[in-house]
């Protein structure tokens, strides 16, 4: 019978990767986590929950290993029959240098962009094609931003890769219609959080960032979700019956 619902989740550290993969673990997924750091205090729920979880300790700026692995790893469980789905959640992200274009060093702009975009794009080919014979529910989730859909000064980097992730997701879910049990999959914005992310952007230069005035507001007015109750909203949204019918969303569009 199957019995385990499969996740791998990228950025799975801190944050509301993190909490993600706190509530996953509670939910009694089986988990597979792919972050720069891994988390004893995790791996501790998952045992007292009695819930296997997998961690790999992965730099995603080189992620042609970690897709090369993912592949290998899912194929060998996919020929186990206890999956009732497998999910991909791609949430790592990381934002250069808050500056304008010509001020951010050459390599720091590439090493966002292997993250932000590279990274989900290569693990969601690896995902697709080791899942592809699979006859249960899968799912692939990418963690988006407002700012894929709106441009900002000082933000060139974070805004392109955001929106190439939310393009490579329709091209994906266009793909994924014509075939037999398709993967269902969305790029999410999850809203505004309370993350090292919001405390670098109110850091910033004010002279090189003219919108840092919107985020201190936020910060002030309250207005900024917990990660935890951001993830909790993310994984409602990923639980939803018509997931994946719009392939760009916000979890405030419910």
């Amino acid at each position: 019978m199957a019995t385990h619902h499969l996740t791998i989740l990228t950025g799975a550290s801190r944050g509301m990767g993190l909490a993600m993969a706190e509530q996953l673990v509670d939910a009694g997924h089986s988990l597979l986590c792919i972050s720069r750091k891994t988390s004893d205090a995790l791996s501790a729920r998952a045992a007292a929950a009695g819930v296997t979880l997998e961690q790999w300790q992965q730099d995603l700026a080189r992620a042609e290993s970690a897709a090369a692995r993912l592949d290998t790893w899912l194929q060998a469980r996919a020929a186990q029959d206890d999956l009732a789905s497998v999910t991909l959640i791609n949430n790592a992200g990381l934002i250069p240098r808050i500056a304008p274009l010509g001020e951010i060093p050459t390599s720091d702009l590439a090493e966002s962009l292997r993250v932000d975009l590279e990274a989900p794009m290569l693990l969601t080919s690896a995902f697709l094609r080791a899942t592809a014979g699979l006859r249960i529910p899968r799912k692939v989730l990418n963690i988006s931003s407002g700012l894929g859909r709106r441009a900002m000064a000082s933000q060139a980097v974070y805004c392109a890769a955001k929106a190439g992730l939310d393009h490579f997701t329709r091209c994906v879910a266009l793909e994924e219609e014509g075939r037999p049990n398709g993967a269902r999959v969305c790029s999410l914005a999850p809203g505004v959080i309370d993350t090292d992310m919001q405390v670098q952007l109110r850091g910033a230069d004010p002279a090189r960032f003219p919108d840092i005035g919107n985020f201190v507001g936020l910060k002030e007015k309250g207005a900024l979700t917990s990660p935890q109750e951001a993830a909790a909203r993310v994984l409602a949204y990923l639980s939803r019956p018509d997931f994946g019918s719009s392939p760009a969303a916000d979890v405030r569009d419910a």
